[in-house]
């Protein structure tokens, strides 16, 4: 975990409410795909944690849901804004465990991390497919630079409105994949799980306080004891999840 100042240099909507955010600043703790950053809002007493999407050598990229107060605050910031961030957070994917044709799930907010654990895949000379879940077309959102990677990328609504017509588990391959990751709402990671016929990485969204284990607020009962989703997470592997 690393403590540093951020300038946004870009910060632009890319769906109705979900906005991608470019920060200049240190990205040397981040060491995996699936970790998260802490973000300090003026006025706010907890920090925001946000998934990473993407990073490189003095650039890091985040795409953020308004959901509250302070992710609407953020969407308003310019370019040049400062911003107080912890990075380094969390257990993120191990891609060590991938085989030659991992299958990448992510629905709404989850899909952010799919973007940096595809490109870390097809730098291993690993052929990945994606999968990504919306409600409806309106709310699509990165499909293109998923596309633009080369990758084979399904996306999935409930209302039918664009692509496959359902759950991202109605576009699940029944063979042909060597190992799950994905990230997304709860009962969406239910349902990878019990359609999934390979062993996986699944990353948990939960409501955090701290956001590197001192509060224990985030706390989830595993088949190995309790462990803290901003700390031992949010990436747990199948064999460990208990529902």
């Amino acid at each position: 975990m690393k403590r540093g100042l951020f300038t946004v240099t870009s910060n632009e909507q890319l769906a109705p409410g979900t906005f991608r955010m470019v920060l200049a600043g240190d990205t040397t703790a981040i060491t995996a795909p699936g970790q998260f950053v802490n973000i300090a809002l003026e006025g706010k007493f907890l920090r925001r944690p946000i998934s990473v999407c993407d990073w490189g050598e003095g650039s890091l990229t985040i795409v953020y849901k308004v959901v509250g107060q302070g992710t609407e605050q953020m969407s308003r910031m310019a370019p040049g804004t400062r911003l107080d961030i912890l990075t380094g957070l969390g257990n993120g994917y191990d891609l060590d465990k991938s085989g030659d044709r991992p299958l990448l799930i992510g629905g709404g907010a989850g899909i952010p991390p799919m973007f940096a654990l595809a490109k870390k895949l097809l730098a291993q000379g690993k052929t990945p497919s994606v999968i990504l879940g919306f409600n409806q077309a309106a709310e699509q959102f990165m499909q293109a630079d998923f596309q633009a990677l080369g990758l084979d990328v399904t996306v999935t609504t409930a209302d039918g409105s664009l692509g496959v017509k359902g759950f991202v588990t109605d576009a699940m391959p029944q063979t042909g994949y060597t190992y799950v990751y994905t990230c997304g709402p709860a009962p969406m990671l239910k349902a990878v799980y019990d359609k999934s016929v390979t062993s996986g990485q699944f990353s948990f969204e939960e409501r955090m306080g701290c956001g590197f284990g001192a509060c224990m607020g985030c706390t989830c009962q595993t088949k190995y004891g309790n462990k803290r989703i901003c700390r031992e997470g949010p990436v747990l592997e199948k064999e460990e999840i208990l529902w």
